[in-house]
């Protein structure tokens, strides 16, 4: 262990060392922040590559799945969006036959999006690269280690939630 790590700096514990960073840099905010960036730029070269889809896209795709219609607003609440980035992403499925729109039954102002066969199979591409990207990045830890790790995860996201909340009542 480094002579300048103590028990209150678990961070530098974790490297060895946290001098060579800048100090916003060596935050487990910042490192986790540019690990889901990695996970992400991944994700996006790999599914543009296996679908044609954009990242909005397929996160779209992604979040219809297997679910019922759902309108617009819904679906931008599920991602965290705005609906105009929404409507225009939803264009371009519906164009290329991803995506069908209908009115919804019990309220025809409203319109339900759902995937249609081609949504589907492009679903299925994403889920199952999706599986073996997250198969590929936990290689090498242990069962126990995953299980730990998802448990930190799902506590620091409850947090950060929590911490959301506290930032959006100061306003």
């Amino acid at each position: 262990m480094n002579p300048t790590t103590t028990k209150t700096d678990p961070l530098a514990a974790s490297t060895g060392t946290h001098e060579e960073l800048a100090p916003i840099t060596a935050m487990m905010s910042s490192r986790l922040m540019v690990l889901a960036n990695l996970i992400r730029r991944g994700a996006i070269l790999r599914y543009k590559r296996l679908t044609g889809l954009s990242s909005v896209e397929f996160g779209l795709v992604a979040s219809l799945g297997r679910r019922p219609p759902m309108s617009a607003a819904r679906l931008a609440e599920a991602v965290g969006m705005d609906k105009g980035q929404i409507s225009r992403a939803l264009a371009s499925l519906v164009s290329r036959k991803l995506v069908s729109r209908a009115a919804n039954p019990r309220d025809s102002r409203e319109v339900l999006v759902r995937l249609t066969r081609s949504g589907l199979a492009a679903h299925d591409a994403i889920v199952a690269g999706a599986l073996e990207r997250s198969a590929c990045l936990l290689e090498g830890l242990s069962a126990d280690e995953v299980a730990m790790l998802l448990f930190y995860i799902d506590r620091l996201t409850e947090r950060a939630a929590s911490m959301l909340a506290a930032e959006r009542e100061m306003r």
